[in-house]
């Protein structure tokens, strides 16, 4: 570690660069069912181990006709067909299709041999109980779901990288794939310091708060795809912040300590989190408001990371550099440029240039257009979080916006 690194403030995005070039390419993983599968992320590409469907099928309710025995039909002169039983479901057909016939058919069913399209029954008219009348034609696959035609066997299903969603589980299940290599979550070790915190369920003497961030930044890595290991309330004396660091970083794969408010508080996080291995402190400060005196590191292989001890600003920079860490140790994709809301200013922004401000704001609708208000308060209030609908982002040499500027909201 050197003292040089020391508050020379760096984007978010360069202090992650720094932290990705000490870090594996490809995630741990292991064989899982389907049932524990929802939201993990696939280690290895999937692919088609068969065709699918693995037979040619109707897609509706009607009768499994042979295409050139209804050319020309229609309501005042239909084709009149000998109708050849039915197909029965969950059964394979093997009776072939005549000319001239028709065989009763419904959704799902195996199409029968010699026939290449299906009418409706909505375009039909019962003549009676061995024939039936087609007022329109049909072109051959007409209503047919055909062999392969959703997936053919060694396609790719889903790429590595892939967060499975229950849509994604039921094509595995549907081709008869009941396991699937995933990623192992990273455990992540959360430990708040500063002798004016107390755990949440203390009633917090004169001077005292009560610990925000143990659980709002436990829920951010949950969200994320990590598990949560927690390390306590340290106070600010170097010793115990070290022994509680080193054993959250001895059992977890990432390490976040949330500092006391205090600068002295801050530079001694700084200097644990630099003791903790090599190549130590790699960012300390990023230019982002709230969250300027954050610290990124890596410690013999593992992410550490302090954030400020302020609840909004920890929750905010926690989304900058944490989660995207998680991402990668998951193995996940570049994650996609979130969801955003344009919307008008309510109200004029001052922003300092060379830094991006994220600021919390309600959503409003008026008048057919949508109005960012922005929810104004100190880092350490979290009720500010609560009252808004999401962040507007103010880029790095803004200068701030005027009122009725348009800016995008991140929705939370």
């Amino acid at each position: 570690m050197t003292t040089d690194i020391f508050f020379q403030i760096v984007a978010p995005d360069e202090a992650l660069a720094r932290l990705f070039e000490h870090l594996p390419r490809s995630a741990r993983s292991e064989r899982i069912g389907l049932n524990a599968a929802l939201d993990r992320v696939t280690a290895a590409p999937l692919m088609s181990p068969e065709d699918s469907p693995a037979f040619a099928r109707s897609a509706m309710d009607g009768y499994a006709v042979r295409a050139a025995d209804t050319y020309g039909a229609s309501e005042g002169l239909p084709a009149f067909l000998t109708v050849d039983g039915e197909v029965p479901m969950g059964a394979a057909a093997t009776r072939p299709l005549r000319p001239g016939t028709a065989q009763l058919i419904h959704t799902g069913g195996m199409l029968p041999p010699e026939a290449d399209a299906v009418v409706m029954v909505e375009y039909t008219q019962p003549v009676d109980e061995t024939s039936v009348e087609v007022l329109r034609p049909a072109a051959p696959g007409q209503h047919v779901i055909q062999t392969g035609e959703d997936l053919a066997a060694g396609d790719e299903l889903l790429p590595a990288g892939h967060q499975l969603r229950a849509q994604d589980l039921g094509v595995l299940a549907a081709l008869g794939i009941t396991e699937v290599d995933a990623s192992i979550p990273p455990v992540i070790g959360v430990l708040s310091s500063g002798d004016e915190v107390v755990p949440a369920s203390t009633r917090p003497a004169p001077g005292k708060v009560r610990d925000v961030n143990a659980t709002t930044l436990a829920a951010l890595a949950c969200r994320a795809g990590a598990e949560v290991r927690q390390f306590g309330v340290a106070p600010d004396a170097r010793a115990e912040l070290e022994r509680r660091a080193r054993k959250a970083l001895d059992t977890c794969d990432l390490v976040v300590i949330s500092a006391g408010s205090s600068v002295s508080t801050r530079d001694m996080t700084a200097d644990v989190i630099g003791s903790l291995g090599s190549p130590g402190v790699l960012a300390h400060g990023i230019a982002v408001k709230p969250g300027k005196p954050t610290i990124v590191a890596m410690a013999d292989g593992k992410p550490v990371f302090g954030l400020p001890g302020n609840p909004v600003s920890a929750m905010v920079v926690f989304g900058l550099v944490v989660v995207p860490t998680i991402r990668r140790l998951l193995g996940l994709k570049a994650k996609e440029e979130p969801p955003q809301r344009p919307a008008r200013l309510a109200r004029s922004l001052a922003s300092q240039s060379g830094r991006i401000d994220l600021v919390p704001a309600v959503l409003q609708r008026r008048e057919g257009e949508w109005w960012a208000d922005p929810v104004l308060g100190p880092s350490n209030l979290i009720a500010t979080l609560v009252r808004a609908s999401g962040l507007i982002r103010i880029p790095l040499d803004a200068g701030g916006l005027p009122k009725g500027a348009w800016v995008d909201v991140e929705p939370f």
